[in-house]
C-alpha cells in the first residue's frame, strides 16, 4: 500500500504531466498556424510522450493500491513570440518538471518507499534527455537567428520525429513499453 503523502504527490504529478501534454498540444497548434508543420509534429510527439508519462503514473498508483484523483488542467498559452520563444518556454517547463520529479524522489526516500524510488528513477533519466533535447534545439535556433532558410531546414528536421511511446492507453502503457 502506498502512503497518502505519496498518493497525493503522484496525483499532483499526473496533473503536471497532463498539463505538459496540453501545453505541447497548444504549441503544436500554434506551430501549424504559423506554417511550421515540422515543429507541430515535434510538439505532437511530445504531447504523446507526456500522456504516456501520465498514464504510467496512473497505472503505477493503481498497482500500489492508491486512488487516482484527477484535477482540473490549467489553460496553456495560445501564442508565442517566436519558435525560439516556444523552445525557451519548453525548456523552462521541463526544468519545472525535473524539479517535480526530484521532489517525488525525495519524498519516496523520506517515506522509505523503495518501489516509488525505483519507479521514479526512470523519470529522472527521462528528464535529463528532455532537457538535453530542448537545449540542442535552442542552440540551433540561436544559430539560425532570424534566417528563414535555417528555420525551414530545422522545421524539416523536427518533422522527422516519430512517436516512440504507446498511444493506445486501453492496452496498458507499461505492458506496451515492455514489448517495444
Amino acid at each position: 500500500m502506498i502512503s497518502k503523502k505519496m498518493e497525493d504527490a503522484i496525483n499532483n504529478q499526473i496533473n503536471n504531466e497532463m498539463y505538459s501534454a496540453y501545453l505541447y498540444m497548444a504549441m503544436a497548434a500554434y506551430s501549424d498556424s504559423i506554417g511550421l508543420p515540422g515543429f507541430a509534429k515535434w510538439f505532437m510527439v511530445q504531447y504523446h510522450e507526456e500522456m504516456a508519462h501520465a498514464m504510467k503514473m496512473y497505472e503505477y498508483l493503481h498497482s500500489r493500491g492508491g486512488t487516482v484523483k484527477l484535477g482540473a488542467i490549467k489553460k496553456p498559452p495560445q501564442t508565442w513570440k517566436s519558435p525560439a520563444d516556444m523552445f525557451e518556454q519548453t525548456y523552462k517547463h521541463e526544468q519545472f518538471i525535473t524539479g517535480c520529479i526530484n521532489d517525488l524522489m525525495d519524498l519516496a526516500q523520506a517515506e522509505k518507499d523503495k518501489a516509488s524510488e525505483i519507479f521514479y528513477q526512470w523519470y529522472v533519466t527521462e528528464q535529463v534527455e528532455e532537457e538535453e533535447n530542448d537545449t540542442a534545439i535552442l542552440a540551433k535556433l540561436k544559430l539560425i537567428g532570424n534566417g528563414t532558410n535555417g528555420l525551414l531546414m530545422l522545421d524539416n528536421e523536427l518533422g522527422a520525429r516519430a512517436v516512440a511511446v504507446p498511444t493506445d492507453f486501453s492496452l496498458g502503457v507499461n505492458a506496451q513499453m515492455k514489448n517495444a
